[in-house]
């Protein structure tokens, strides 16, 4: 057999073995993306989702049926250390915007402010003071918006 159609024979079985674990319909998937987010969002849906979607629905749709269906639903994290997971990451990786997301349904999961703020310092460790930095001014934005607005959770 030539190198190609040995690529090829493997690439095809990948992908009928992929078609087999995948059986689940898209929009199975996308209910369940949309359940976790409400989950995660008291209800609501996920404003920059929401706004990703009318450019960009296939984005969009990938974020809720992957990021969200697949991966978010697992059953083996708790909602809370995922969260703590992804403020961290987002942390180190200097994503504020995202991590800003993160921590606020970090806190409606139960998590402290105070327990985020210890992510903040570990980032020191992992990415350095200037990301603990900002991701430590990102926090502050949040713990000020989720103040002012009147019968939000801390």
């Amino acid at each position: 057999m030539s190198y190609r159609t040995t690529a090829f024979v493997a690439a095809f079985c990948m992908l009928a073995s992929a078609a087999s674990l995948c059986a689940e319909t898209t929009e199975e998937r996308l209910r369940r993306g949309d359940k976790v987010v409400r989950s995660l969002n008291a209800g609501s849906s996920q404003p920059t989702l929401e706004g990703l979607r009318a450019e960009f629905p296939f984005l969009a749709d990938a974020i809720t049926g992957y990021a969200l269906g697949d991966v978010w639903a697992r059953p083996v994290l708790d909602a809370r250390t995922r969260q703590l997971a992804a403020v961290a990451a987002f942390a180190a990786l200097g994503h504020r915007p995202f991590m800003k997301i993160h921590a606020g349904y970090a806190l409606n999961a139960g998590v402290k402010e105070e327990e985020l703020k210890e992510i903040v310092y570990l980032t020191t460790v992992h990415a350095g003071f200037p990301r603990a930095i900002e991701a430590a001014q990102t926090l502050s934005e949040l713990f000020k918006e989720r103040a002012q607005k009147p019968g939000s959770a801390k």
